[in-house]
C-alpha cells in the first residue's frame, strides 16, 4: 500500500482544511518533506510534506475536499534509484494551450499537469495565457498569479502569432455580445474573512472617526535617511514604522484602543501587537508584529517586508496570524483615498491609512501645498468613547506631523 500521507497539525484550533491543489501526480518521484499538496485553512495556504523519498501513488481525495487534521491523503510506493530517476525524469507529455472555449476554461487535467493551485488557474482561465510557454518565479517553479499578469501584459512573440492551437481553430467564436457568468468556489480563506468581517458588523457598535496628516516632516525624514537606513539595515524606510511607533504613543494615552471586550469584562494590554493588513494571492491576511511598542524602526520595517515576502509566496502560518491587538490597514498602496475599515475581533480598533496627495492648506495665513493623508479609525464604539478615539487621531497625526515627538516620547 505505500507510506500513508496524513493531514499535518494546522495550528491552535484548526481542526479541518481544503485540498487546494495535487502538487504531485501518480508516478511522480517524490524526496522526502517535499510538498505533495497544498491545503488551504481558514487562515492560511499550507504545504504537506511527503514523510518519505519514493514515488507518489494514490491521491485519495480530490481538490476542493474537506480534510480533517490527520486524515490520509495520498500513498508515497517505494522507489529509489533507477525507478524514481525514471519518474522523475520522464518527459511531460505535450500540452496544448488553452481552450477558448466557454470562456477559456483550461481542462482540470491540463491543471493538473501543470501543478496549478486553484487561484493560478483561475488567473490563467481569465487571462488566456498560455501556461504551458511560463516559466514559474514561485515555490519548486511553480507558476504564480505574477507570472500569468507578466506574461498578459508583455506582448507575445512575432514568431508565434501565425501558430493557432487546433482547440481554438475547431471552436467557433463566442457571438459578440454574449452575456455569460462563471461560478467559483469561495476558497476557505476567503469564507472565513466573509464570516468574520460579517460577525465583527453585527456584534460590535462600529463608528469611524477621520483626520488628516501632513506628511512633510516624514518624507523629509525619509529621504534625508533612506540611503544610509538601507546600507545599515539592508531594507527600505518605509511608512509603517513611522505610523506603528505613533500608534504606540498615542495608545499610551489612549489605552482603550488597544484593548477588548472579553464577556462583562475589558482586558487592557500593556504591549502592542500589531496585525497589518498584507494582500495576498487568495485574499487579505493579517499577520501579527509582536511587541511592536518595544521594537526599532528597522526591526519594524524588516518584520513587515519578511511577512510581504511570505504572503507572496504562500508560506504564511497559523502562528504567524495568532493574536494581535491592534490593526493598521494601509489602502493607500492600492491608491484609497478614503475607506472606513473594519475591525479584527476580538480586537476594538483599526487605523486605516490612504494615499498621499498634494492639497492645498492654509499654513500661517497662506495657501500652500502639502502632502496629505486622510487616515480613518475604526472602533468598537462599546468600548471606545468618540473622545477616546477623536484624542488617539490627534495624537497619532501630532506624532507624524513632528517625527521629534516618537523620539523624546511625548
Amino acid at each position: 500500500m505505500g507510506t500513508e500521507v496524513k493531514v499535518p497539525a494546522l495550528g491552535e484550533s484548526i481542526t479541518e482544511a481544503t485540498l487546494g491543489a495535487w502538487l504531485k501526480k501518480p508516478g511522480d518521484a517524490v524526496a522526502v518533506d517535499e510538498p505533495v499538496a497544498s491545503l488551504e485553512t481558514d487562515k492560511v495556504s499550507v504545504d504537506v510534506p511527503s514523510p518519505v523519498a519514493g514515488v507518489f501513488g494514490e491521491a485519495m481525495v480530490a481538490e476542493g475536499d474537506t480534510v480533517n487534521v490527520g486524515a490520509v491523503i495520498a500513498t508515497i510506493g517505494e522507489g529509489s534509484g533507477a525507478a524514481a530517476a525514471s519518474a522523475a525524469q520522464a518527459p511531460e507529455p505535450t500540452i496544448p494551450a488553452p481552450a477558448a472555449a466557454k470562456g477559456g476554461d483550461i481542462s482540470d487535467e491540463q491543471a493538473q499537469a501543470l501543478r496549478l493551485s486553484p487561484s493560478v488557474r483561475r488567473a490563467v482561465q481569465e487571462s488566456g495565457v498560455d501556461p504551458a510557454g511560463l516559466t514559474g518565479s514561485g515555490k519548486d517553479g511553480r507558476l504564480t498569479k505574477e507570472d500569468v499578469a507578466k506574461a498578459k501584459s508583455s506582448p507575445a512573440p512575432a514568431a508565434a502569432a501565425p501558430a493557432a492551437a487546433p482547440a481554438q481553430a475547431s471552436t467557433p467564436a463566442a457571438p459578440k455580445g454574449e452575456r455569460g457568468e462563471e461560478r467559483v468556489k469561495m476558497t476557505r480563506l476567503r469564507q472565513t474573512i466573509a464570516t468574520r468581517l460579517k460577525d465583527a458588523q453585527n456584534t460590535a457598535a462600529l463608528l469611524t472617526t477621520f483626520n488628516d496628516v501632513d506628511m512633510t516632516e516624514v518624507i523629509a525624514a525619509r529621504t534625508r535617511y533612506k540611503d544610509l537606513f538601507e546600507k545599515k539595515h539592508g531594507i527600505r524606510l518605509g511608512f509603517m514604522g513611522f505610523f506603528t511607533k505613533a500608534v504606540a504613543l498615542a495608545a499610551r494615552d489612549v489605552p482603550a484602543v488597544n484593548a477588548r471586550i472579553e464577556g462583562d469584562e475589558i482586558v487592557y494590554h500593556n504591549y502592542l501587537d500589531v496585525s497589518v493588513a498584507v494582500s495576498a494571492p487568495k485574499g487579505l491576511v493579517v499577520p501579527v508584529v509582536r511587541s511592536a511598542d518595544q521594537m526599532s524602526f528597522a526591526e519594524i520595517e524588516q518584520a513587515i517586508a519578511g511577512f510581504g515576502k511570505k504572503a507572496k509566496d504562500g508560506t504564511l502560518t497559523a502562528d504567524d496570524m495568532k493574536g494581535g491587538t491592534f490593526t493598521i490597514s494601509n489602502g493607500g498602496v492600492f491608491g484609497s483615498l478614503l475607506s472606513t475599515p473594519i475591525i479584527n475581533p476580538p480586537q476594538s480598533a483599526v487605523l486605516g491609512l490612504h494615499r498621499i496627495e498634494e492639497r492645498p492648506v492654509v499654513k500661517d495665513g497662506q495657501i500652500v501645498a502639502r502632502p496629505m493623508m486622510y487616515v480613518a479609525l475604526s472602533y468598537d464604539h462599546r468600548l471606545i468613547d468618540g473622545r477616546e478615539a477623536v484624542t488617539f487621531l490627534v495624537r497619532v497625526k501630532e506624532a507624524i506631523e513632528d517625527p521629534t515627538r516618537l523620539l523624546i516620547d511625548l
